[in-house]
């Protein structure tokens, strides 16, 4: 077997990733029910009208669901993933519960994966609550330059969270890398 060159991840998603509910982690009348939304940027601060973003959680109780059945929404199982693509204007959007730490002394989040054009392979961040006490001792954030770690943090505004993804460029997310994809929750 020969090495083959590497392929960009898009900007094909609208093809075959798309399916019913994808993005609602949570029916969107539930009384538990956040919206976590933002918009993706390139380089240039740019919109990106073709990224796909996948978030994995844990519940309110800190639990990280091992529940199948992702892909067919039953409309009261929370399977703690799901998938938003990004309109013509950047702009992506969730409807799920805010998540609980998963262990003592760790702060709460999302785990965020972003697909785009001209990337080379996904991208993994995370996205934090704010306010929340553990922020500043986080195994995690703790290893940020305190400049930087503002980029994992979400904003709160009435009835929701804001996450924006910056590519590059100036604030640039802060973006992780798992030598074995499980760790993405350690």
């Amino acid at each position: 077997m020969s090495a083959v060159p590497g392929q960009t991840v898009g900007p094909f998603f609208h093809l075959g990733l798309a399916y019913p509910l994808m993005n609602e982690l949570v029916a969107p009348g539930d009384p538990k029910a956040v919206r976590l939304h933002g918009h993706v940027y390139d380089g240039a601060g740019a919109p990106v009208p073709d990224a796909v973003l996948e978030i994995w959680q844990a519940d309110p109780q800190g639990v990280v669901p091992r529940q199948p059945g992702s892909l067919r929404r039953d409309g009261w199982t929370f399977t703690g993933w799901g998938r938003a693509a990004t309109d013509p204007d950047g702009h992506y959007q969730f409807f799920t519960c805010e998540p609980g730490a998963t262990d003592p002394g760790k702060a709460p989040f999302f785990a965020v994966t972003v697909f785009a054009r001209g990337l080379m392979d996904r991208l993994f961040t995370r996205a934090y609550l704010p306010d929340t006490p553990e922020l500043a001792s986080d195994p995690l954030l703790t290893t940020i330059a305190p400049d930087r770690s503002h980029t994992l943090i979400t904003r709160r505004e009435p009835g929701g969270l804001v996450f924006d993804v910056r590519l590059q460029g100036e604030d640039e997310t802060v973006f992780l890398t798992y030598p074995r994809l499980r760790d993405a929750w350690a």
